[in-house]
């Protein structure tokens, strides 16, 4: 006898969704300091001061004052279009190792069976990230992100991703809903055999407080996040110490590191763990079919 509609993702490649922060997690700093905020003359302090005042003073959402205090601040002083912020992108340093890391990971997944997928899940400017050296990397870019008009200025959000709002994110990977216009697909009811990225394939790589979410709900649904640091970890170690991540790694990506052992390591478990379930499959399978 053959149950009618038994399937699992083990009857596929498993997929692997590597979920990322942009600012200070694969960049040292903000990304607008590299390009926009030197280009008005401004020092970063002054600029995320008027960012703040515009939250306060307007009852604003924080990622909301911010793109509005980018317009404000380039107002006759800057043309903005989404290839000047494209042309920022390129001035975005980015940490050791970036520029050769999602190859390694690719390269290793592959010898382990898995397909690999990258993702960055930013409260920073899509549009900058799009200009950088790494975007090719990305399946998708979820950022804030501007609306623009036929010549190419920016005149509205388009959207705003702030720390809670990031985790919707995480659904439309798990369930494959990855364009951010559809809402019903994300919504309705999906059995777990039918999601495209199970939770416990997912590791989320994050610097801070405003990852707590994603890095929260990725762990407690049988995930790996990890929060790094540049020079200091307390920020991080707290977040260990709290029980908010799995582990605390210093952001360097370059061969031989303790983030490449430590993502080969999850990926070596993510292995093992698809084939203790591809084997619980076989055996429900055949006692079916018995």
């Amino acid at each position: 006898m053959q149950r009618r509609g038994f399937k699992t993702f083990m009857n596929k490649k498993p997929i692997v969704a590597l979920m990322y922060d942009f600012d200070k997690t694969l960049s040292p700093k903000d990304m607008q300091e590299y390009g926009f905020i030197s280009e008005l003359g401004m020092e970063p302090e002054d600029f995320w001061e008027k960012s703040r005042l515009n939250m306060v003073n307007h009852n604003m959402d924080q990622i909301l004052a911010y793109m509005l205090t980018m317009l404000q601040e380039a107002e006759g002083r800057m043309l903005l279009t989404r290839n000047i912020f494209n042309e920022m992108g390129r001035n975005v340093k980015l940490f050791d190792g970036l520029d050769t890391w999602f190859d390694r990971i690719n390269s290793y997944g592959e010898k382990l069976g898995l397909d690999i997928e990258h993702y960055i899940i930013s409260s920073g400017l899509k549009e900058i990230i799009q200009g950088t050296k790494i975007a090719d990397n990305f399946k998708e870019i979820y950022a804030a992100e501007y609306c623009y008009n036929e010549k190419n200025i920016p005149i509205w959000p388009a959207m705003a991703v702030n720390y809670t709002s990031k985790t919707q994110f995480l659904f439309r990977i798990n369930k494959g809903v990855l364009d951010v216009t559809e809402h019903k697909g994300l919504n309705e009811s999906t059995p777990d055999n039918k999601k495209r990225i199970p939770f416990s394939n997912m590791i989320y790589i994050g610097d801070g407080m405003t990852d707590v979410p994603c890095m929260k709900l990725v762990k407690m649904n049988g995930g790996h996040s990890i929060a790094v640091y540049d020079d200091d970890r307390s920020v991080a170690d707290s977040l260990l110490s709290q029980g908010r991540v799995d582990f605390v790694v210093k952001a360097d990506y370059r061969e031989n590191t303790e983030m490449e052992h430590t993502i080969h390591t999850i990926l070596n478990q993510i292995t093992t763990l698809n084939k203790v379930l591809e084997l619980h499959a076989k055996h429900i399978k055949n006692l079916i079919a018995d």
